[in-house]
């Protein structure tokens, strides 16, 4: 009987585990299933939040490529330097309907309140850009430039300053830039005052193809960029060039064949409204004189023998050859109003004696010279006139321009700018002339010469807009 019991019990406990199987199974399932049901939602949201972000990334880079756009075509634009503020949206606009016309792009418009229509990148992913350009609210002389990425509903939107600011011409950085050859003769030193770079020579030598020619004891300590392809150079055996003799001089520091670049234009006519006084012919110029703000009529031939004084605005009429056999001190300009295209031998600067020369910013605070101390940068501009130097001179405040320039005899000294040719015919350094140049008391846009108004892209503005 006891024996039955226990059987009895046995079956009983075995009928329970057999129930609690069942249960912690069930419990199992609904476990795995749950975990299922959340990994196939969780990967179903992975997937919207990747295509979301693809989308993002697909909208900023629309945005990105519309920027880069606009960026070629903006940097094709200038503007006359003479362009009001008021005008500088409406002459942007209209140049850049122009240039797209004349190259003949028709999927991107600028409409003429400077919004930019929408231009599709890729048909399949709905890839399309749009935008805008406007003047900074306040600041006249910024252009925003918003272009906005959209990819299906997705949009992102960038934005970006520009400067409007004048060209500055490469050939500012030269210490010589000629059109014609360049010939060196003795013991004539090149330098720059703070690095080589600043006695660096551009020559263009388009009708001559002996380009450089240096002989004696010559020197120039930067480096040389011819633009005629088959130029010829001749250096002497005691010659350097970037402070390396023979053949290394002319491989390793001439560069022949480099592209062209536009030399600045002359604009006499600009200093013409500050002159007073006319110069009278009948002047004794063997006496010391001082001349201010003053105009010296064509055909007069000033031989000045004596010290002269100079101060403001020299006005030198064509044609006029004016010699200046004696010492010369000069707080000024002296500008010449000869032709740049057809330059004249009646029309010649001498200067036998030394040259003491002092930026126009030192004119003393008087109303005569208000303007005037402000056309900083420029010494001597004289288009279709030839410009000699035999005497020496401390610091030349200044750019030279001019049509035929020579270096001779003791002639030298510091010049802070360039020395700019603008004749066909050779510019000659000989004697035992010593240029240094120092850029680095150049100004910006050296007074005098005709600039255009540029847009300066300014990577530091950008920025993506918030939503």
């Amino acid at each position: 009987m006891g024996g039955e019991k226990m059987k009895l019990l046995e079956r009983i406990v075995y009928v329970k585990r057999q129930g609690a199987v069942l249960i912690i199974s069930m419990i199992f399932i609904l476990i795995f299933s749950a975990l299922a049901v959340s990994m196939a939602t969780l990967s179903g949201t992975n997937v919207q939040l990747a295509s979301n972000q693809h989308k993002v990334n697909c909208a900023l880079a629309s945005a990105e490529s519309g920027l880069q756009v606009m960026r070629y075509w903006l940097s094709r634009v200038t503007m006359p330097s003479s362009t009001q503020p008021s005008d500088y949206l409406s002459t942007i606009i209209d140049t850049l309907q122009n240039d797209l016309a004349a190259n003949s792009i028709s999927n991107i418009t600028v409409n003429l309140d400077g919004s930019i229509q929408p231009v599709t990148l890729d048909s399949g992913s709905q890839q399309i850009f749009d935008g805008g350009i406007l003047i900074d609210s306040n600041d006249p002389n910024i252009l925003q430039v918003y272009t906005t990425g959209r990819s299906g509903q997705i949009t992102r939107t960038i934005r970006v300053n520009y400067n409007i600011e004048p060209y500055r011409h490469p050939i500012f950085d030269y210490g010589i830039a000629t059109k014609g050859p360049l010939h060196i003769q003795g013991n004539v030193d090149v330098n720059g005052l703070n690095e080589s770079a600043e006695a660096d020579i551009y020559i263009e030598s388009e009708y001559d193809l002996n380009a450089l020619s240096m002989t004696g004891n010559a020197s120039i300590a930067g480096d040389v960029s011819i633009v005629n392809p088959d130029a010829i150079v001749g250096v002497s055996s005691s010659s350097s060039i970037g402070g390396e003799t023979g053949q290394d001089a002319i491989d390793n520091h001439v560069t022949i064949g480099v592209p062209s670049t536009d030399f600045p234009i002359p604009n006499p006519a600009a200093f013409e409204h500050y002159i007073e006084n006319i110069f009278d012919p009948n002047t004794d110029t063997t006496k010391n004189i001082t001349l201010e703000n003053i105009r010296i009529p064509a055909g007069t031939n000033p031989h000045f023998t004596s010290n002269v004084i100079l101060r403001g605005i020299v006005f030198i009429e064509s044609p006029n050859v004016v010699k200046f056999n004696a010492g010369t001190e000069i707080t000024g300009i002296i500008i010449g109003d000869g032709n740049l295209d057809f330059p004249s031998e009646e029309n010649q600067l001498i200067f036998r004696g030394h040259v003491q020369s002092r930026s126009v910013s030192e004119l003393p605070d008087e109303e005569r010279f208000s303007g005037i101390k402000q056309e900083t940068g420029t010494f001597i501009l004289a288009p279709g006139f030839s410009a000699s130097f035999g005497g020496s001179f401390g610091t030349i405040n200044g750019v030279i321009a001019a049509s035929a320039i020579e270096f001779f005899g003791n002639a030298g000294g510091t010049i802070n700018g360039s020395v700019i040719n603008y004749a066909d015919t050779p510019m000659t350094l000989r004697g035992n002339s010593n240029l240094v140049f120092n850029h680095s008391a150049l100004a910006e846009h050296p007074a005098g010469f005709e600039t255009t108004k540029v847009l300066e892209f300014q990577p530091s503005t950008y920025s993506e807009l918030p939503l």
